[in-house]
């Protein structure tokens, strides 16, 4: 018999899969909105935000109102960059398949896997740091994704597993999860390492040094008890002193 605990472990279970499955639903829609190219990248940002905070944070706030706001943040830049790579995908696999020397073919099959990389995390790094312009959020992808290389490959071992289970033996689930399967297994990747990083800059960053307005008071020495004085009786007309 299951315990309570149990039970919530298996429903906690379902609803995380169920919001996998809607993400998905929602990534599509977008993408379809924006005419594929055009959509592509405010929904895989989009994703990728939702990931973050639900992973990463804890956060699970209503999805559809939440991921249409996020895919209004930074539409321009995240589609640009889903341009960059689609157009630099195009010319590696142009070249896979049409180059006549196989090493020139080798070299682009290469060049595809660290497209790749650069494609699963250039969206969480967006996200999840400050870096300004393309370059260097393409460059960071890169940096988390082959300095990370064992989860990495982990990673993509499991989401290639995953796929081929799904297509063997229930295809219609793999259009369900189709986008959600990478985006959160990219997820579990980066919360890892965001959350290794957040912890280093917070143990490496300087102690400022204690003012002298926050310093305790120096203590002094109490000054020796005063003997009281006695009281002098009143005198009355017609007593001695």
């Amino acid at each position: 018999m299951f315990s309570f605990e149990g039970f919530v472990r298996i429903n906690t279970f379902l609803v995380g899969v169920y919001r996998v499955a809607y993400l998905n639903l929602l990534w599509l829609t977008t993408t379809v909105l924006g005419l594929g190219v055009g959509g592509i990248g405010p929904a895989s940002y989009a994703l990728a935000k939702y990931l973050d905070r639900w992973l990463r944070a804890g956060e699970t706030p209503p999805p559809a109102r939440t991921f249409w706001r996020y895919a209004r943040e930074r539409p321009w830049h995240a589609t640009l960059v889903a341009w960059i790579l689609l157009a630099a995908g195009g010319v590696v696999v142009t070249n896979v398949f049409l180059a006549t020397s196989w090493y020139v073919q080798a070299a682009n099959v290469g060049a595809l896997a660290v497209l790749g990389v650069a494609a699963s995390y250039v969206y969480p790094v967006m996200v999840a740091t400050d870096l300004p312009t393309i370059p260097r959020q393409l460059a960071g992808a890169l940096l988390i994704g082959f300095g990370s290389l064992h989860r990495t490959i982990l990673g993509a071992t499991a989401v290639g597993l995953a796929c081929w289970l799904l297509w063997q033996f229930a295809l219609p689930l793999l259009v369900m999860f189709g986008v959600g399967i990478p985006a959160f297994a990219t997820g579990l990747v980066t919360r890892g390492i965001f959350r290794g990083l957040t912890d280093d800059r917070a143990l490496s960053a300087p102690r400022a040094p204690a003012s002298r307005a926050s310093a305790p008071p120096p203590r002094t020495s109490s000054p020796p008890p005063s003997t009281p004085r006695t009281a002098r009786p009143h005198l009355t007309e017609g007593t001695a002193p």
